[in-house]
């Protein structure tokens, strides 16, 4: 089996479904997120405050490409991922990429005061900031998003619909 990365903006349940995906096809699970603390000891937020951005996308690739190399079946990426360098043209070239599309006021309404706080990018917002820095963001991010080999509009679909849709286009 090709690997199966999920792709999208930050909270828009790339690991729970990938979670979710690799239990029902039998495969590993990877989040790239994970993979990063793991290798650095300390948690993306502490990273990206105390490395800066640069280092924390070099690091991310390193664990896109070591994740690649051990063969993990379903993997969830960061959201900003497919935005740095070739990221996604490699997931492309690799295997099979997902893009779960929600809108902000969707993402902003998942999100728990505990996500808000872990994603250094929200912290401090309040609602009404939130959303709008969410739709100025993820314009930014929709063209690389948009290369995934399979677009899902997600927010008004539940997880095993998501999961069905994925599995029955299987590329």
């Amino acid at each position: 089996m090709k690997p199966l990365f999920l792709v999208g903006y930050m909270g828009c349940g790339k690991s729970t479904l990938g979670r979710k995906l690799a239990h029902r096809l039998g495969v590993a699970y990877v989040d790239t997120d994970h993979e990063v603390e793991q290798m650095e000891g300390a948690v993306v937020y502490d990273i990206f405050r105390y490395a800066g951005e640069g280092y924390f996308r070099r690091q991310e690739r390193a664990a896109l490409e070591q994740t690649i190399e051990q063969g993990a079946g379903v993997i969830s990426t960061g959201g900003g991922l497919p935005t740095w360098e070739d990221n996604m043209e490699c997931m492309n070239r690799v295997g099979c990429t997902v893009y779960l599309r929600r809108s902000a006021e969707n993402i902003a309404s998942r999100l728990s005061p505990h996500g808000r706080q872990k994603r250094p990018r929200l912290r401090g917002l309040n609602d009404e900031q939130l959303v709008a820095f969410m739709r100025e963001d993820m314009a930014k991010r929709e063209p690389h998003y948009l290369k995934a080999q399979l677009v899902i509009d997600c927010d008004t679909l539940s997880d095993d619909q998501i999961i069905a849709l994925i599995l029955d286009s299987r590329f």
